[in-house]
């Protein structure tokens, strides 16, 4: 018998359970952050070295690569080198991610599962997603498939429908794993599902994608905005996946909610060691 929408409609909860989601909401907000840079960091970085070793000019800012090209310069051969390195090794990064937390962390107490799994679903977003909120613009990840097909823009724009399909699919697909991922009771209960997402899944897009931009203001690019909104597709299929789900197993042994100092820290300091090497933007070419 599948639970109903009232099943999940929870009273009013003690004390110390509200502090336990309060606390939930900032280990995932850290940990999302703390992904998002890491799989940015692998996009930027392969972008920006691959950039040097094909003589490309331009500036290394916070949110972004920008070239100081002119048109003429410009091969398909560097279009697609340079625009698809990134995505390809966020690909690779995001599958070893989720094996990883696949086969050996989702049985075992803590969150170190959790960070593997933002990482997978960050790199995902870095494919599809990208191609989705890069078509929107005509630039970034969008050039590789304008470049490959040469099919023009109706070819483009079902190419990246396509990714923004597959992405819902993936969101739906990564609800079971997403609630093996938390070891808390209190956030597993099925009456507390809704809950549960606005805490681990909504406080995190939201309150971690303001944290992002504004550490990097004014240098903040429309470029990553348009990446981190589409990010919601992805999170809203796997809201609705986790709101219908029943799935309210936790591991064995698993640890009491806390604060994740150790989480916190790491994201700030990452991203501002980030913003620091960053500005001013660092000329390349």
């Amino acid at each position: 018998m599948q639970p109903t929408a009232s099943a999940i409609e929870s009273g009013p909860l003690s004390s110390a359970d509200r502090q336990k989601f309060r606390m939930a909401a900032l280990n995932s907000t850290a940990i999302y952050v703390l992904a998002y840079y890491l799989v940015w960091g692998v996009h930027q970085v392969a972008k920006f070295a691959l950039s040097k070793r094909l003589h490309l000019r331009g500036n290394w800012e916070p949110s972004r690569i920008n070239y100081i090209m002119a048109d003429g310069e410009w091969t398909q051969h560097r279009i697609i080198a340079v625009y698809g390195i990134g995505p390809l090794l966020c690909l690779v990064f995001g599958f070893v991610a989720f094996l990883w937390y696949w086969k050996r962390e989702r049985a075992r107490p803590g969150i170190f599962k959790l960070l593997l799994l933002w990482i997978a679903f960050h790199a995902c977003n870095a494919i599809l997603g990208a191609l989705l909120a890069d078509s929107l613009r005509q630039e970034g990840f969008w050039y590789v498939p304008d470049w490959i097909m040469r099919l023009g823009s109706i070819a483009n724009t079902a190419v990246a429908l396509l990714a923004g399909a597959i992405q819902l699919i993936v969101g739906r697909l990564a609800t079971v794993p997403f609630l093996q991922a938390h070891d808390s009771h209190t956030l597993m209960q099925f009456r507390n599902r809704r809950r549960m997402v606005f805490s681990t899944i909504m406080a995190p897009w939201l309150l971690g994608g303001l944290f992002i931009a504004v550490f990097k203001l004014p240098y903040f690019s429309m470029y990553e905005f348009l990446h981190l909104l589409i990010m919601g597709l992805l999170l809203f299929s796997l809201i609705l996946g986790c709101i219908s789900d029943p799935f309210d197993l936790t591991v064995q042994g698993a640890q009491p909610t806390h604060v994740a100092w150790g989480f916190v820290v790491l994201a700030v300091i990452t991203a501002l060691v980030w913003r620091l090497e960053l500005s001013p933007p660092h000329h390349f070419g």
